[in-house]
């Protein structure tokens, strides 16, 4: 192969199409990674990625060269006498040039998904330890203990068997919050069954200030939700909003087609702002996230509160 530098147009044309052709080497592999990346994106997906990302840069690299052969043997800028042969070699080179390339490319996006999936499991592993403190902070929690005790006190002189009701829930309430931690996920039966304890207890407080209707047919129950779920609804609702018999809060579980759960609350809003570290739905959140589930959503009008939390199959 003999190069002709001697006639200085022919070494101008063969420059232009030697940076022409690394200068499409250059983009079109990068094009190409970037829409194998789009379409392929996850960590899980990085075999398929591997080969689609070297198969279509392979491909597109050997076209390249082959057009690039073809149009200095057309022109005749070379003088190449076994142009097949020269073929087979720059096609060894360019996929050596795809394989260091591609895989500097690979390298770098797999480390950059590496890298966020490491935060992201940090960031949701330190939410869901402060969503397991202040839950376990919840069991004990003197204040709503100190509270039933003196209702409880209140009744036994007044009502001695709306007593043994309320101390029913009671201990339903706590036996529930005592083994709840022991597991990721509940069955919604045993969920709503909670549910209804601790509602008593709140309704012997506030009277007819307070309303819950449940709406959830019963073949939904072997569905599952991360325990005290709707607990932390229920006790957002009732902290945040005024609950009085002149102005009843309203708060309604139920249940769609789509194996969505909803918890809604009428809101009016106290005049003055509640204190609250603003745990209720970030952990909510948290165990969502935690579970590999899609996220709860929340809306809120003029007039409700609405939290949507996915409903979990046992097999997931």
């Amino acid at each position: 192969m003999r190069w002709y530098n001697n006639d200085w147009l022919t070494y101008v044309w063969t420059s232009f199409l030697i940076i022409l052709y690394i200068f499409l080497f250059w983009r079109v592999g990068l094009w190409w990674v970037r829409q194998v990346q789009t379409w392929l994106p996850t960590l899980q997906q990085t075999r398929q990625r591997v080969l689609l990302t070297f198969g279509g840069y392979l491909l597109g690299v050997l076209s390249i060269q082959a057009a690039f052969l073809f149009l200095i043997s057309h022109w005749k800028l070379l003088a190449v006498s076994n142009m097949p042969s020269l073929y087979v070699w720059q096609a060894l080179i360019g996929a050596m040039a795809v394989v260091i390339t591609g895989s500097i490319y690979e390298f770098s996006y797999y480390f950059g998904l590496y890298t966020k999936a490491v935060d992201e499991v940090k960031a949701a592993n330190k939410a869901l330890y402060n969503s397991e403190l202040n839950a376990l902070k919840q069991q004990v929690n003197p204040h709503f203990l100190f509270n039933s005790l003196n209702i409880l006190d209140s009744l036994i002189d007044d009502d001695p068997q709306q007593a043994r009701v309320f101390l029913d829930d009671l201990s339903s309430v706590y036996r529930y919050l005592l083994r709840f931690n022991e597991q990721n996920l509940t069955d919604l039966t045993d969920e709503l069954g909670f549910i209804q304890s601790y509602y008593q207890l709140l309704k012997t407080r506030h009277g007819s200030g307070l309303t819950m209707v449940v709406a959830v047919d019963e073949h939904l129950g072997h569905y599952q939700i991360p325990p005290l779920t709707l607990q932390l609804l229920v006790e957002n609702a009732v902290k945040h909003n005024i609950v009085l018999p002149d102005q009843p809060l309203t708060i309604e579980i139920k249940a769609d087609g789509e194996a969505q759960l909803s918890v809604s609350n009428t809101l009016q809003k106290k005049p003055t702002r509640v204190l609250s570290n603003g745990v209720g739905l970030s952990n909510i959140m948290a165990k969502y996230q935690m579970l590999g589930q899609p996220a709860p959503t929340v809306q809120e009008t003029d007039r409700v509160f609405v939290v949507k939390l996915p409903l979990i199959t046992k097999a997931n």
